[in-house]
């Protein structure tokens, strides 16, 4: 028997009826904390084992979101204690602020219900859009599997195949976009026309990337904007024909796959223009796909999915999968989103009134 044991024995043995007692009670507590850590834990059955996620994507099938969320999907349950099923479901409207909006106010937040919407509509809570009824600073980040890299695309029959074309041609060059201020289809053009007065129509209402490239396919769109991630994924056989034809950069620097495609902020002909790409286009990507949770998601399993977030982006068996369907991993981690969240927030008032003007015309 344990000599403290022994000692508090002896002392209720022969001590009187109060001092008795009260070393009783001390005897009792350190009986309880002896068993509570020395009781193996291999009973408690993890959290998620046998449950399902569920990542709901703010966007239509067939999309780089989409694919994006699929891949995960295949690869991250793997890293959750429990190993739980996960599926995902498309939630398509308005940009994504209808998933965005079930998220934050609708689904529980129980760490099952994963969000995966376009990062822009951030933006537009700050310009008061109505619909909008979340408040992205109180989601629960945990990563984002890439910080995208925009290109302007268009298609060859749109008879756009150079810069000057562009800069010269007679009417207006249509691009395919969600909803005013969701997305960069719909930012981008929108930005370009205002800061370098490039001839641009931007057409809303596609409810993803696959109805848009669908329109340009079948001459009702000229062009579209997004990742190169997403143009390579999705018109990777296009391009090799040359009927879609990456026409714009809209990035710091070069893409190391297209160099010879030149960059919007080299056409900006003054500082006005420079900080219209560079806080409307180049800063605005590394919170553009974010996956979050529901606010009040306990913290333990924001942690748990955080890190198994994490582990996948570094799986060998996700890089693989990756790398056969053409997307690059390029992760943003938990902290580093809701540190560039936050700093929307933290903008000019004087530039977000213009921002507002120029996405929303």
């Amino acid at each position: 028997m344990d000599r403290k044991v022994r000692n508090l024995w002896r002392t209720i043995s022969h001590g009187s009826g109060a001092e008795g007692i009260k070393v009783f009670a001390g005897l009792f507590l350190y009986v309880l904390i002896f068993l509570s850590v020395s009781l193996p834990a291999s009973g408690q059955e993890p959290f998620y084992k046998g449950k399902t996620i569920r990542i709901i994507v703010g966007l239509s099938p067939g999309g780089g979101y989409d694919l994006w969320a699929r891949m995960i999907a295949r690869h991250i349950g793997k890293h959750i204690p429990g190993q739980p099923t996960v599926i995902v479901d498309n939630m398509p409207g308005a940009g994504s602020i209808i998933a965005a909006n079930h998220v934050y106010k609708v689904a529980k937040p129980d760490g099952l219900t994963i969000g995966h919407v376009s990062g822009n509509i951030f933006l537009n809570q700050l310009f008061k859009q109505p619909g909008i009824e979340f408040d992205a600073r109180r989601y629960e980040f945990i990563g984002a599997p890439y910080a995208d890299e925009m290109v302007v695309f268009v298609s060859k029959a749109s008879g756009i195949t150079s810069m000057d074309k562009w800069f010269n041609a007679k009417n207006p060059v249509s691009f395919g976009g969600q909803a005013p201020g969701a997305t960069f289809s719909d930012t981008v053009p929108r930005i370009l026309r205002a800061a370098l007065g490039l001839p641009v129509k931007p057409v809303s209402g596609y409810k993803g990337t696959t109805e848009v490239r669908l329109a340009i396919e079948s001459g009702e769109l000229d062009g579209n904007c997004l990742s190169w991630e997403s143009g390579k994924a999705t018109w990777a056989r296009a391009m090799e024909a040359g009927d879609i034809i990456p026409l714009l950069q809209v990035v710091p620097k070069p893409i190391r796959e297209i160099p010879q495609v030149p960059l919007a902020i080299n056409y900006a002909k003054t500082d006005d223009a420079r900080q219209l790409i560079e806080l409307g286009v180049h800063q605005p990507p590394v919170y553009a796909r974010p996956f979050m949770l529901p606010p009040g998601t306990p913290k333990e399993r924001v942690q748990m999915l955080r890190r198994a977030f994490e582990a996948t982006m570094k799986d060998k068996e996700f890089l693989a999968d990756t790398e056969k369907a053409r997307m690059t991993t390029m992760p943003v981690a938990s902290g580093e989103l809701e540190k560039v969240v936050q700093g929307i927030f933290d903008l000019d008032p004087a530039m977000v009134d213009k921002l507002k003007e120029i996405l929303f015309k």
